[in-house]
């Protein structure tokens, strides 16, 4: 069977930055930065203390009663697929359910709820832990919620790699699209992880910015004095389907995803290799997979955590993969305004990215304020550009050595 192309035609989007892709997407064009003090409990004793919380919401319209059935990643993953699904017109009651299915990427899973019940087993005894919390926690929820809630009986897993995992996710549901074993896949990612013992986890290990006094100003991307990611939560979701398919509907078509490139450091557990080996060679495996010459690539939004260590690899990989064309490339951090999503980063960001080539306007990387020798690319620092993208990729490289690279581009 020849390579079929596999198209995005819906997007959704519940963070920091906005509760629809709408509303996230102009957040991003504005430069606006999600991050505040944490309201969802009293950080006083963690290091780090500003988080992207999503901010004020009721589930009670979305999910009545089952409410309480679902951990938090679970109900933000739920909203942001159903946005997807409306927005890209589809009535499953009308497809192939068999040709149907959700692929989804979580890191963590349903830290809320563990840590909740493990609570009540303390203070409450046995007895007391919740029946829901066996289903509520599990990784694969998600996906499984999405499923009965769409009747999509086809392909349905989720991926776990840290902050790669929503990539690793989308990457694996294009393969299945373009190989024909479905025709349509809600995938992407979600992620709930604004907890205390996340914070204290990720504050102690000295990965989080500590510019508490100001947490608007403290996620700056390929900044000298960058120090540390701010944690985000929330989803990103996209339907991706086959082309034709697409254009028998009249579907909008955002964007297509042409490649799919992943590679491991083999190096250390939560520090990449200095030179960026491991995310060069994922690049050059999108490329090579989507069948585009580097020089093709004008955008590319990068997974841009504001560590000391990611930023410099990410810029030396991006320069050994491009060359002298490394600095005609756009390159922006959705991070640096929505927050680190972990294992929903990568949903989020193609989200973003499928948007900017819809809409012609690169978002930019806020808080570029003193320009670092290791990292001297462009990073579309503080202003939104017009720019027609013509083929974008998108990083995502996560604990553990996994590094992800998807390529997408305009929809000819």
């Amino acid at each position: 069977m020849s390579r079929r192309r596999v198209v995005i035609t819906g997007v959704g989007a519940f963070c920091a930055l906005g509760h629809s892709a709408a509303a996230v997407g102009a957040a991003a064009k504005a430069g606006r930065s999600g991050a505040g003090r944490i309201t969802r409990f009293d950080p006083k004793n963690l290091g780090c203390q500003i988080a992207c919380e999503v901010g004020a919401w009721d589930p009670e319209p979305v999910f009545g009663r089952d409410a309480k059935k679902l951990d938090l990643f679970t109900q933000y993953g739920i909203i942001a697929a159903d946005e997807a699904v409306k927005d890209s017109g589809l009535d499953f009651s009308k497809e192939n359910s068999d040709l149907c299915g959700a692929i989804i990427g979580s890191g963590i899973g349903g830290l809320n709820e563990i840590e909740q019940q493990h609570l009540v087993l303390l203070e409450r005894t046995a007895r007391r832990v919740s029946p829901h919390f066996i289903p509520k926690l599990m990784i694969n929820a998600l996906s499984g919620q999405i499923s009965i809630r769409h009747g999509l009986r086809g392909p349905n897993y989720i991926t776990a790699s840290a902050c790669a995992s929503a990539s690793h996710a989308i990457g694996l549901a294009f393969r299945t699209v373009r190989d024909g074993e479905a025709d349509i896949l809600v995938t992407g990612g979600s992620e709930a992880t604004i907890t205390e013992l996340a914070l204290a986890g990720f504050s102690n290990m000295r990965a989080m910015s500590q510019r508490n006094d100001d947490p608007t100003r403290a996620s700056r991307p390929f900044d000298r004095d960058r120090d540390g990611f701010v944690m985000g939560e929330g989803a990103g979701m996209l339907v991706i389907e086959e082309y034709g398919h697409a254009r028998r509907r009249g579907a909008r078509i955002y964007a297509e995803i042409k490649g799919f490139g992943m590679s491991a450091d083999a190096h250390h557990i939560t520090a990449p290799t200095p030179e960026g080996e491991g995310p060069a060679k994922a690049m050059r495996w999108a490329l090579r997979d989507g069948a585009t010459d580097p020089e093709r690539v004008n955008y590319v939004n990068a997974h841009g955590t504001s560590t000391p260590l990611n930023d410099a690899a990410e810029t030396r990989a991006i320069q050994s993969v491009f060359g002298g064309h490394a600095r005609r490339l756009a390159i922006s951090s959705s991070k640096s305004m929505a927050g680190h999503l972990l294992g929903a980063s990568g949903g989020l960001e193609l989200v973003l990215t499928a948007q900017m080539i819809h809409e012609g306007v690169v978002h930019p990387t806020i808080n570029y304020e003193t320009p670092d020798p290791d990292c001297d690319l462009d990073y579309v620092p503080n202003e939104a550009r017009p720019l027609r993208i013509d083929h974008a990729l998108s990083n995502s490289l996560g604990f553990g050595g996994h590094n992800v690279s998807l390529l997408v581009a305009r929809a000819e």
